[in-house]
């Protein structure tokens, strides 16, 4: 399994969401098989910015794991993504988050997600989706957020007053 993470907090984020849900579900040999429902939080960078809609799918694909970023970032790019400021205001942002138990480290993708466990509004929609999910290389998320160092040190790194906001209707 893949799991994807999607946020967007301009433009109509729920629709922003649901067309790149959509727009998953089409790519080439590629099946949205569930989805978190939608989560708002506030923003991790800039606090002069509109809160989050997040949510997480999760997916079957024939495609590489290089050649899915490539096209979730097409995805990006069609749907009005402008990248103006690191966690700025955005239309759109996919990220790989998992795939099935790969670990990749290049110049353009990192998987497992390097933020999976200090991002409240990512591992709440994957525990959503699948209360055991693992991290490949390390162990059960439940189980990581409660033995990771950096969320019992500095608790305000995973607080974005994350909630459950509402169903995606696909």
């Amino acid at each position: 399994m893949v799991y994807i993470g999607l946020g967007s907090n301009i433009e109509q984020p729920y629709v922003q969401i649901k067309n790149a849900i959509n727009a998953l579900d089409g790519l080439p040999g590629t099946t949205v098989i569930a989805d978190s429902g939608y989560y708002k939080s506030r923003p991790m960078g800039p606090k002069d910015q509109p809160d989050y809609i997040n949510a997480v799918v999760k997916i079957e694909t024939a495609l590489e794991a290089k050649d899915l970023l490539t096209r979730c970032q097409q995805i990006e790019h069609r749907q009005g993504r402008v990248r103006s400021r690191r966690w700025g205001e955005r239309s759109i942002d996919i990220d790989v988050l998992l795939f099935a138990d790969q670990q990749i480290k290049t110049d353009k993708l990192t998987v497992p997600h390097p933020g999976i466990s200090q991002r409240d509004f990512v591992y709440l929609p994957l525990l959503k989706l699948d209360p055991a999910i693992a991290i490949p290389g390390k162990m059960a998320l439940k189980d990581l957020l409660h033995y990771d160092e950096d969320l019992v040190k500095d608790e305000s790194k995973s607080d974005y007053g994350c909630q459950y906001a509402g169903d995606i209707d696909r």
